[in-house]
């Protein structure tokens, strides 16, 4: 892994559909975007940021999420997801996130993610 510098930050904007309501993982006549589908905007987001410092043969991936849901997105209108690094800790990146719909902030929080050996992370997961 290569160095991965404080204060390197990343945006993701994309536009939900009805297929990342809440309403379409079962919770019934909530046709707001759910809380799992913009933690996943502002994780990729985190991805996209560092991917860049990994060495062949390896990933990231997510090791915590700590978020407040604070207000209500409509699918359809455009969402944007923020991700910053503000510690780095070996191969350990934690970054300030947040998510927004216009000038509306509907989640923040802090995201942890690891730059971890692929092959090493399916032998374990296939050990299990």
């Amino acid at each position: 892994m290569k160095p991965v510098p404080l204060g390197l930050a990343n945006r993701r904007e994309l536009v939900p559909d009805a297929s990342a309501t809440a309403a379409s993982v079962g919770n019934a006549g909530v046709e707001v975007v759910g809380t799992p589908f913009l933690i996943g905007y502002f994780e990729m987001a985190a991805h996209e940021a560092i991917l860049p410092f990994c060495e062949t043969g390896e990933v990231t991936v997510g090791t915590r999420i700590e978020v407040d849901h604070l207000a209500a997105a409509l699918p359809g209108r455009l969402v944007v997801a923020e991700a910053k690094v503000v510690a780095v800790d070996g191969r350990r990146i934690l970054f300030e996130v947040e998510v927004r719909q216009g000038e509306r902030l509907l989640m923040k929080g802090r995201h942890g993610r690891a730059v971890v050996r692929l092959d090493r992370l399916l032998a374990r997961a296939a050990a299990d």
